[in-house]
């Protein structure tokens, strides 16, 4: 599978440079992702698919709103209403240049996010989605780096972790909680504390 992982902003551009871009399957380019013609891009939508703000309105201004009607039935039908962060969802745009979007929401609800680890499970998820159906090229925006505040640096870090664990195959199930602390905290500080106490 090609992944392109795309910016418009330099230090977005630099960190996906930094941490990606020693992928074979990876290219990074700076511009519009609706520049490119891919199986898919990804939303980083809200759990309840309203695409109506940041990229997405891009998107539906692209696609058409049709797109965003269709992602809130899926998210009804198929996933009881809410599209937990976590999950993805495929969604025809009717568009030969780019004729799907996978949505993966990184916020349940337009918010800041802190010390968070939404835009790994968000790529993640993008990527089995995209596995699961076959496609062979996908366009990545910044995850949780607009709304959310997720600096580059972090989302490029953990934009590289889910490449690493769904399509090298890099990950391995931890072998105690505290080994699964470890690398949780590891997607977003350098710095561990023990997450059970306040800090």
């Amino acid at each position: 599978m090609k992944i392109y992982l795309v910016a418009v902003e330099a230090p977005l551009y630099e960190a996906f440079l930094s941490h990606c871009g020693d992928l074979e399957f990876v290219s990074v380019k700076f511009g519009s992702i609706l520049d490119l013609a891919v199986d898919a891009v990804v939303s980083p939508a809200n759990s309840y698919g309203f695409m109506d703000g940041g990229i997405d309105f891009l998107y539906s201004q692209f696609f058409g709103w049709e797109v965003e009607a269709r992602l809130q039935k899926a998210i009804r039908e198929k996933h009881h209403g809410e599209l937990l962060v976590g999950q993805a969802e495929l969604v025809a745009t009717e568009h030969a240049q780019i004729p799907w979007l996978i949505a993966a929401p990184t916020m349940r609800v337009p918010m800041i996010l802190t010390d968070s680890v939404n835009p790994f499970l968000a790529a993640r998820a993008a990527l089995r989605v995209a596995l699961e159906a076959g496609l062979e090229s996908v366009a990545f925006p910044g995850l949780g780096t607009g709304v959310g505040r997720v600096g580059a640096a972090t989302c490029a870090h953990q934009m590289r972790q889910a490449l690493g664990e769904v399509l090298l195959g890099e990950g391995h199930f931890p072998r105690t909680w505290a080994e699964a602390s470890d690398r949780h905290q590891g997607l977003y500080t350098a710095r561990r504390r023990n997450l059970q106490k306040e800090s």
